[in-house]
C-alpha cells in the first residue's frame, strides 16, 4: 500500500480500504473477522467505516500476509508477540519500497538523458 490515506480523514468506506490496500472488499471483510484489532464502526446502514487507525493496523496485517508470506494463525501469533515491532518493520519496508521507485525513476532518467 501507498500512503495514498489522509490522516485528516475521519472514517474510510470498505471500498476506499480495498483500493488503498489493493485487495477486495471480501478479504478486508475476512481479515476484520480473523482479526481482533480490525474493529471498524458500522453506520445506521451497517455500512463499516474504517478510521485511520484501522487503516495502520490493516497495513501491518498486510505485510505479515501479503508480503510476508505468514499464515493467519502466524500473522495473529505475530501481532500478539509484539504489534509496535511489526507496525515499526512494515512501515519500515514500506518507506525502502518508495525509495526503491525513487531510484529506479533516476535511474531511468541518467539512462534516457535530459535531451530524450
Amino acid at each position: 500500500m501507498d500512503e495514498g490515506f489522509d490522516e485528516e480523514k475521519r472514517y474510510y468506506s470498505i471500498g476506499e480500504v480495498a483500493a488503498l490496500f489493493e485487495v477486495n472488499t471480501s478479504l478486508i471483510r475476512f481479515w476484520e473477522k480473523e482479526f481482533e484489532i480490525l474493529k471498524p464502526k458500522k453506520n445506521k446502514k451497517g455500512n463499516r467505516l474504517f478510521t485511520p487507525r484501522d487503516l495502520q493496523n490493516l497495513k501491518v496485517i498486510h505485510h505479515l500476509v501479503k508480503e510476508r508470506g505468514f499464515t493467519l494463525k502466524g500473522a495473529k501469533a505475530k501481532l500478539k508477540e509484539n504489534r509496535e515491532d511489526t507496525a515499526r518493520i512494515a512501515e519500515a519496508v514500506e518507506k525502502l519500497k518508495m525509495i526503491k521507485q525513487a531510484l529506479g525513476e533516476i535511474r531511468r532518467d541518467l539512462d534516457t538523458g535530459p535531451d530524450e
